[in-house]
């Protein structure tokens, strides 16, 4: 088990930093990814920034992913293939989720240009993952910015999402895959909530160095 965030992204950085990555860059995903982002990229002396994407909720049963949809509108059903709800539904839905996700991203930055991804050794953190159907969106959106490489970093996950998730990117790194595994939190002894505020400040950090 992790104590908090900050000792997962410790964790991670001690087998991250074998890869050599050059001019790498951390893109976390909101909001508990951007507190292991900071350590891994205090870590590799890397730049920070976030990447982000949201799922899609099921009319029914918000917390059932028909679908995620990234910043710049995209969206990405499950990897099985099965679509649960309407097109209409899932492309008026992606519309609004998109608006705010638009509008998150304008208070994280504060005006700040997003940094350069092309070229670039990325590493792309999250806290945990579940389904990982968020995280693949966010890949995807990644991989089209045309980074050098491409590393997804997590503490946690399933076996079977890190093996669908594996083949989006160029390195996985994510040295505890329970089994049974039942949610991100169990593997923390702190798994606090984490506000907008804590990662508008982390951002406003990275971005001063």
């Amino acid at each position: 088990m992790y104590r908090d965030r900050q000792h997962a992204g410790q964790e991670l950085s001690k087998l991250l930093k074998p890869l050599e990555l050059q001019d790498p860059l951390v893109l976390a995903i909101p909001r508990g990814g951007v507190v292991v982002g900071q350590q891994v990229a205090h870590e590799l002396q890397a730049g920070l920034d976030v990447v982000m994407a949201k799922k899609i909720g099921a009319p029914f049963n918000p917390e059932f992913a028909v679908a995620a949809v990234d910043q710049d509108g995209h969206i990405t059903f499950p990897p099985g293939g099965g679509v649960y709800a309407a097109h209409d539904y899932i492309e008026n839905r992606a519309r609004e989720i998109s608006e705010q996700i638009a509008q998150q991203l304008a208070y994280f930055r504060q005006g700040r240009q997003p940094l350069a991804v092309e070229g670039r050794d990325v590493v792309v953190v999250d806290d945990g993952l579940a389904t990982g159907l968020t995280a693949l969106a966010a890949l995807k959106y990644v991989r089209r910015l045309k980074p050098k490489s491409l590393t997804l970093a997590v503490p946690v996950s399933p076996e079977e999402t890190i093996h669908t998730l594996s083949e989006h990117v160029d390195e996985v790194v994510c040295p505890l895959r329970p089994f049974p595994f039942y949610a991100v939190g169990q593997w923390y002894l702190r798994f606090d909530q984490v506000s907008d505020e804590t990662v508008l400040d982390i951002l406003a950090q990275a971005q001063s160095r």
